[in-house]
């Protein structure tokens, strides 16, 4: 009977959510329709939600104000923008809710200025930038054209002040029709609207005292879900914007090369001397120049088109179209390489293709294509070149950014809102009840007991999930809580005893060796994981570094000189210099490493990456990049990828750190010998990486020195 009462209870709160949201937003489309029909200087498009606000506070306000842009968007794709700026409004109606109810007049009047606030000025603000730091054409812009008539103040000034005061009278009409609407809402209906629970939902939790030391479970859980979320969203920002970036600089470079192609198919490169000599004079020059000219006219995004000839004394001028900012050279003139032109010189005199090319200079931001022309004998005379000016670019990229993260921004606020309310009403709540049990309970005499089965027995938690399924373990637990204790004592006298056991071993074993292995170890796999998280940022050998290689790497780093177990203390620790008979057995650390590791797998049932990278480390980590290595003399990319990259991290920490035989290098002479010897000794890739991660090096670095 109570299982069927929870359960028609939960459906009746979930009927009486849908109706407050179903006209919360039907109220804002209408007033979004009627302020449209009558040609109105206004919104109108937020009474829903001030009502609701009013009526059941954060979780149905900003749904309404969320589904109402999406809604709209249907018929204006820009409402849906400006999701954010609604869900903002939400909450802040929200905020002022209980005394709007109340009638408090400058409690209203806040109101009124935190939602115009809201609306006009940061919505405003979001406008500008998608438009591509542009306010548009309208009534606002009108009036913010008189503004600045009046009182000079500029273009973006004036437009944020009339956004603002019109939205001063669109919010307080707003309000004051959602104030008179929810005046005539039967009082029945508002107390039971505000007897369920998601009314008493709020964004901020209040601390008690005793959670005033400690993160509360709801806490804990809201941050959780805020934190993935936001770097999730974060993410796809990022890879959104990348992407557009990407995107937009391919089709201005396809537009260039269209423009380019469309002059070369009308140049005879066989003419190309006689343009040089004549100019204008020869003939067909004046229907190149034309066609030039047309198409900077035709293409917005082109900026200057001209046709040079790279010879070794400089860049002769075929063509050279004037613009309204600069005037073109004349045909013949030499002219100095430009940048762009310098960077591929070699190519430019080779006849070869040109790639595309990105400058900021005096000319501005430009995007520079090249088209080979050549003569009847295929050979290149000259070069057509297109720049397209990449400003718009920029104020695209703004808008995009703008446009993405807004609608972002809506879809985190109100995720969260309902992530948290969920987890604190199917989680947090009932955790929390049994905590609070368990809290003023106990188990130590039989009258505590009773107590404590009674009193979870009137928690009755019908969730239906594991935390029912905890609820019902831990009820059952009290019955048996001496045999669990019991038990639980043993086994940890157990685990004690196994764990005190390993650490005497290991202990012993790194005692008995030179004091400094254990800190090399260590150090090593930091450098490691350092640079390889640098070659990951960098894509350096992307197709091979994959999270689970990256893992297996940094986890068998420690493990790169097990072989010198076999190797004689006498040796290890000379303070001299080793003989040839000596560093020959000192070189055999990395065979008989390669065979203590091949022992292991021997034993393991399967084959596991991670010991086929401590082989490869074991055997390999003294190979070089020349070949002149051991123990195999392997070269190049034939050195696995594990052991080139711990090369660089051993040798790093061998000569920042005090050894036996010598003492500690300065990091920047370390520093300095790792960079001479990229493409000698290491990979120079890797050594690129490593030097690039210099900062987070020294750190490690200098917290060992510390140490």
């Amino acid at each position: 009977m109570s299982t069927l009462k929870n359960s028609y209870s939960k459906r009746k709160t979930g009927v009486s959510l849908v109706c407050v949201i179903l006209t919360g937003v039907i109220l804002n489309i209408l007033g979004t329709k009627m302020n449209a029909a009558f040609g109105l200087p206004l919104y109108l498009d937020n009474v829903g939600t001030v009502l609701t606000a009013m009526l059941g506070g954060y979780i149905p306000c900003i749904t309404v104000g969320f589904l109402s842009n999406i809604i709209n968007g249907f018929s204006d794709s820009y409402s849906i923008y400006y999701c954010i700026i609604s869900v903002l409004i939400a909450v802040a109606a929200v905020l002022f809710a209980e005394k709007m109810r109340k009638l408090e007049i400058k409690s209203i009047i806040l109101a009124v200025l935190s939602f115009a606030f809201l609306g006009g000025v940061v919505g405003s603000g979001l406008t500008w930038l998608i438009n591509g730091l542009s306010f548009g054409e309208g009534y606002a812009t009108d009036a913010a054209a008189a503004i600045n008539r009046v009182i000079p103040m500029g273009y973006f000034l004036s437009n944020i002040l009339s956004n603002f005061l019109i939205d001063i009278v669109d919010k307080a009409i707003v309000t004051a029709v959602a104030l008179i609407i929810f005046k005539l809402i039967p009082h029945k209906l508002i107390n039971y609207l505000h007897t369920s629970n998601w009314y008493y939902f709020t964004i901020l939790e209040k601390i008690d005292g005793h959670n005033r030391k400690r993160l509360s479970l709801r806490m804990k859980t809201a941050l959780v879900i805020a934190i993935s979320i936001t770097l999730v969203t974060s993410a796809a920002i990022g890879i959104s914007i990348t992407q557009y970036h990407k995107a937009t600089i391919s089709e201005y470079t396809e537009k260039g090369r269209y423009a380019a192609k469309v002059i070369a198919k009308e140049i005879d490169g066989d003419k190309i001397t006689e343009y040089l000599e004549k100019g204008s004079k020869a003939e067909g020059y004046k229907d190149i120049e034309e066609l030039l000219t047309n198409v900077i006219d035709i293409t917005p995004e082109i900026k200057y088109a001209y046709v040079y000839r790279i010879e070794e004394d400089g860049t002769h001028v075929v063509f050279d179209i004037d613009t309204a900012d600069i005037k073109g050279n004349d045909a013949g003139e030499v002219i100095r390489y430009d940048a762009s032109i310098e960077k591929y010189k070699n190519d430019f005199l080779a006849g070869k293709e040109i790639p595309s090319d990105i400058t900021n200079g005096q000319d501005g931001w430009l995007l520079s294509v090249y088209e080979p022309v050549a003569d009847s004998s295929g050979k290149v005379q000259c070069y057509i070149g297109i720049d397209l000016e990449m400003n718009r670019l920029r104020s695209e990229e703004f808008s995009f950014l703008a446009k993405v993260i807004s609608l972002f921004l809506g879809f985190l606020i109100v995720i969260h809102t309902y992530a948290v309310w969920m987890a604190e009403l199917h989680i947090v709540n009932p955790i929390n009840s049994i905590a609070r049990v368990s809290r003023y309970s106990g188990y130590d005499t039989p009258e505590a007991r009773e107590k404590w089965l009674r009193l979870l027995d009137k928690l009755d938690i019908r969730t239906g999930d594991e935390i029912e399924t905890l609820y019902e373990d831990y009820k059952q637990s009290a019955y048996n809580t001496v045999r669990y204790i019991e038990e639980t004592q043993r086994k940890s006298e157990q685990l004690t005893k196994m764990q005190n056991g390993l650490i005497l071993v290991l202990a012993d074993m790194v005692e008995s060796r030179d004091k400094r292995t254990g800190d090399h170890v260590f150090k090593t796999a930091a450098y490691t994981e350092i640079i390889l998280r640098q070659m990951q940022k960098e894509g350096i050998y992307s197709d091979k570094l994959s999270e689970e290689f990256i893992t297996e790497v940094v986890n068998s780093a420690p493990l790169h000189d097990v072989g010198k177990i076999t190797v004689s203390d006498v040796i290890l620790n000379k303070t001299g210099k080793l003989t040839d008979e000596e560093f020959r057995i000192m070189q055999s650390h990395t065979t008989e490493g390669g065979k203590i590791i091949e022992k292991a797998m021997a034993i393991v049932d399967e084959d596991t990456g991670y010991l086929n990278e401590a082989k490869n480390l074991a055997l390999y980590h003294h190979e070089k990049w020349n070949g002149k290595g051991y123990p195999t003399g392997l070269s190049g990319e034939e050195i696995p990828l594990s052991a080139r990259i711990i090369a660089v991290a051993d040798v790093f920490d061998a000569l920042v750190s005090r050894r036996s035989y010598k003492e500690p290098f300065s990091i920047d002479k370390a520093l300095e010998i790792i960079k001479k010897d990229a493409g000698s000794h290491f990979d120079p890739y890797i050594v690129q990486a490593f030097l690039d991660a210099e900062e987070e090096i020294r750190r490690v670095a200098m917290l060992d020195l510390e140490l």
